[in-house]
């Protein structure tokens, strides 16, 4: 009889205890799911296919651009610096013996606001016969191609950009090119009356259909690409041994023509930032769902014991490290920077009397005394929370091996404080 009571305990416990594949198979489910949702927070659907370190390098620009608003860690210096919160550049996808050039913008979002384009230029020096040129100055002009059949020419293309460039300089040059990839708006004056607006208004329909027509972004069909033309200030067109701009078929990679945009993706992140008085309050939003999960006896325990050290001692409120390894991850094959950042986490106790040194709010101050004086039942004293949160910068390479420069709102703890 007492063998028997054995083994149906036995069998009890091996039916209702998880096997080692059950466990495992939670675990992956556990990690999918919460690299899906970090992949949320990046603005991302899928990771970007990993690449071979040493046979992809970013633009030394992307690189330049990134020290100077980020630092060592991927956070923001200033965020007054960039204009919108994304930075992509483009390598030139035409190879030919003019200078025109062919980007491909398939990976910019149409809801995306695009806030300015730039062609970026690498001039070289005059080949050494032609260095005792008459002249000191040329003109360069940029074109936005409209037919496929003047593609060669200046004359039926539109004109975007055009300024003077020393002959014999060498380096970097940069031209505007807004309008062909975003849609112009056309703004009617306040002193239009009602009559004269209908008169016009066909006109005003036909200019701004032609308008959103030749935007890259509006219609892709659109894009056939831009057109440099070189000339003296006469207008006579120039030798193109004269004037020479690196490709990316003859020159170093470093020196490749590429277009450069500046986007505002709108996604702003829900700030829990509580600022103090006098500067701007930043908009709260809902969190994102996380999966519930049972937590056991001894998770309940610990959970309770959060406010304390490991002396037992009640720890007050107060920022800790919270490392955030993109290797680990599985992310580091397409970040180029930073490796990993500190995003911070606020832990600790909140209590009675609040001291200034741990910020509370006008709201956890009276919270406090409520809980201290006992006159509401199950009023605890304030959270131990981050009053202040940064912006932390990825420089990665997406599908397209073109280089992104992202910022992305409210991932780092700055301060913390009781709430």
């Amino acid at each position: 009889m007492l063998r028997a009571v054995i083994w149906i305990c036995v069998m009890g416990l091996c039916i209702c205890r998880p096997s080692v594949n059950q466990l495992d198979t939670e675990g992956a489910q556990v990690r999918s799911e919460a690299i899906r949702r970090l992949l949320e927070v990046f603005g991302m659907e899928d990771p970007p296919a990993a690449l071979a370190r040493g046979h992809k390098q970013p633009p030394q620009y992307m690189l330049d651009l990134y020290n100077t608003i980020a630092d060592v860690d991927g956070v923001t210096k200033d965020p007054t610096l960039l204009e919108g919160n994304t930075v992509r550049s483009f390598f030139n996808k035409l190879h030919s013996d003019q200078i025109e050039f062919l980007f491909n913008l398939s990976t910019v979002a149409k809801s995306e606001k695009i806030l300015t384009a730039e062609l970026h230029l690498f001039k070289l020096r005059p080949q050494a016969s032609l260095t005792f040129n008459r002249h000191h100055f040329c003109q360069v002009s940029v074109y936005q191609v409209l037919d496929s059949s003047k593609k060669n020419v200046s004359r039926g293309n539109k004109l975007l950009s055009s300024r003077l460039v020393p002959i014999h300089s060498s380096g970097w040059e940069v031209f505007t090119i807004t309008q062909a990839v975003s849609i112009t708006k056309i703004t009617l004056s306040e002193s239009f009356s009602v009559p004269s607006l209908c008169k016009f208004s066909s006109i005003i329909k036909n200019v701004f259909y032609i308008s959103k027509a030749h935007s890259w972004m509006s219609d892709e069909g659109s894009h056939l690409g831009l057109l440099v033309s070189v000339r003296t200030l006469a207008g006579l067109q120039m030798d193109l041994k004269t004037v020479r701009f690196a490709s990316g078929r003859n020159h170093h990679q470093s020196k490749q023509p590429m277009l450069v945009l500046f986007t505002d993706d709108g996604r702003r992140a829900a700030s829990l930032e509580i600022t103090p008085k006098g500067s701007d309050d930043s908009p709260v939003g809902p969190s994102l769902p996380f999966p519930s999960l049972p937590l056991s006896a001894t998770a309940r325990r610990s959970a309770r014991s959060l406010d304390y050290d490991e002396s037992g001692e009640k720890m007050p409120c107060q920022r800790l490290p919270l490392y955030v390894d993109f290797e680990e991850i599985g992310w580091s094959g397409w970040i180029v920077s930073p490796r990993g950042y500190n995003a911070y986490h606020c832990k600790g106790s909140c209590p009675f009397p609040l001291g200034q040194n741990m910020r509370p709010t006008n709201h956890a101050t009276v919270q406090s005394i409520i809980n201290a004086l006992k006159l509401t039942k199950g009023i605890q004293t304030p959270c131990c929370v981050p009053d202040k949160l940064f912006s932390i910068n990825l420089l990665y390479f997406d599908d397209d091996e073109n280089v992104v420069l992202k910022q992305y709102d409210d991932m780092v703890a700055g301060s913390c404080g009781c709430h």
